[in-house]
């Protein structure tokens, strides 16, 4: 089932979402430091029944943090709130994981008319002995510094977050079930963090702090189901929920698949109607193109119709030009879906498709950069102990001073200014450059290109 992404632009901020399915709406929430991307397969499976809508909440993933310096919890509900009705939605089931089910259970109690009922995925409850234990340690500052020593912690941080929670907490007693040292998991959350940056700290800390928001037992309320399986360290919050009303549930269960399969059921069973088609941004967004080797969603900014179409140079992403994109296996794009080609006449088969969709009469195609391509781009695949993090930062301060940048000297220095060392500036290449699966062979073609 087909995935599409969307902006949408809410009060001035940036929203991005995810949408697959078709029939009635059903809202999901992600957790916290992630983005909607945790929902994409879950989406497709949910598809059959919803059209499943999943924003990234304020500051996470692609979606613009709130202008508020301290936002609380209820500013995280009404930003939700605000996402729903600019979509045309006036009423909706809900789904949410920890930071999203609080974040949707606080909305529920300001906005009761707009739910149809909420499925939630472990709710918090926490004591003040544990809020203690969380101080400032949970939530440390999160910002780049100029050798890339922040991703040292960043790996281990979200790696450890698997083997004891709180994840700085390393005592027996802290252990989780659920522990792991997979590097594509790990991966995953690592690039939402990198794209969060310190604004992670906002929405974190926004629903660690956030109260018991459970209505009294005698309120009437749409039907709340809240779920917790074994390992996940929200599963004995169970027990503190204390008495709620008729229409809550709470109960524990074994698997993640069965949190999944009693949520379903329950959203299934709710009054619904069909979701209205739902608005889009003019100046950004993502095409599906569809070619004989690639069947996916392009990112692309600027303005459709434009004269010329811009297209980036291999390891980077769009930056510039009256409309630009993201190629295949880089930026916000889709990545090949099968061998990743290194014939140029694929690569341009991509190219002419977007610039079709998007009104473009030309392209301007960068000339490749000099150098050996399996050098100017290894392999950056996830490794165990997160080397590649650190591996791609220096090369993305290397490329700064020289080029090739993987030979030093002064043969080969190039200009540079003072800004491009600022660790934001680096910050922001080296996203670009972790996302760039697709470099190597995107830098071969068009080799091919200008040998032909």
């Amino acid at each position: 089932m087909k995935l599409s992404r969307h902006y949408l632009t809410i009060n001035g901020r940036t929203v991005h979402y995810r949408r697959c399915g078709s029939g009635p709406s059903l809202l999901m929430v992600h957790q916290s430091p992630r983005s909607s991307a945790e929902y994409e397969s879950l989406m497709r499976e949910w598809g059959e029944h919803f059209t499943c809508i999943a924003p990234d909440t304020p500051g996470f993933g692609q979606s613009a943090p709130l202008a508020k310096a301290d936002p609380d919890i209820g500013d995280y509900a009404e930003a939700i709130v605000e996402f729903v009705g600019a979509l045309g939605i006036e009423r909706t089931a809900a789904f949410g994981f920890h930071s999203g089910g609080i974040i949707l259970v606080n909305a529920l109690k300001r906005h009761p008319e707009m739910f149809t009922g909420l499925a939630v995925g472990g709710y918090a409850i926490w004591t003040p002995e544990e809020m203690a234990v969380f101080g400032d340690a949970y939530l440390p500052p999160f910002l780049p510094s100029s050798y890339g020593e922040h991703l040292t912690w960043l790996w281990n941080r979200i790696l450890e977050q698997s083997w004891f929670f709180p994840w700085f907490d390393v005592r027996p007693e802290a252990r989780l079930l659920v522990a792991h040292d997979d590097p594509d998991r790990i991966h995953a959350v690592v690039m939402e963090m990198l794209d969060a940056g310190d604004s992670y700290r906002l929405g974190y800390g926004a629903v660690l702090r956030a109260p018991r928001d459970i209505p009294p037992p005698d309120a009437i309320t749409p039907p709340v189901l809240i779920t917790a399986y074994d390992g996940d360290p929200l599963q004995a919050h169970i027990d503190r929920l204390g008495v709620m009303p008729a229409s809550w549930e709470a109960r524990k269960v074994s698997t993640p698949a069965d949190l999944h399969e009693a949520s379903l059921l329950f959203l299934r069973k709710l009054a619904s109607q069909d979701c209205p088609a739902l608005p889009d941004d003019q100046k950004a967004g993502f095409i599906h193109v569809s070619t004989a080797d690639f069947d996916g969603l392009i990112h692309w900014r600027g303005r459709k119709g434009g004269a010329m179409l811009t297209v980036h140079a291999p390891g980077t992403e769009m930056s510039g030009g009256e409309t630009a994109i993201d190629l295949p296996g880089h930026g916000l794009s889709d990545g090949w879906p099968n061998e990743i080609p290194t014939e140029w006449n694929k690569w341009l088969a991509v190219i002419e498709a977007a610039c079709t969709a998007l009104g473009c009469t030309s392209v301007d195609i960068p000339n490749p950069e000099r150098g050996d391509p399996a050098h100017l781009f290894p392999d950056l695949a996830p490794d165990r102990f997160g080397n590649y993090l650190t591996a791609a930062w220096s090369i993305t301060r290397a490329r700064r001073f020289f080029t090739p940048w993987y030979q030093a000297s002064s043969a080969n220095v190039i200009t540079f200014d003072s800004y491009s060392l600022e660790p934001e500036a680096l910050a922001k290449d080296h996203r670009a450059l972790m996302r760039a699966t697709a470099a190597r062979a995107y830098h071969l073609a068009l080799l091919q290109r200008e040998g032909s």
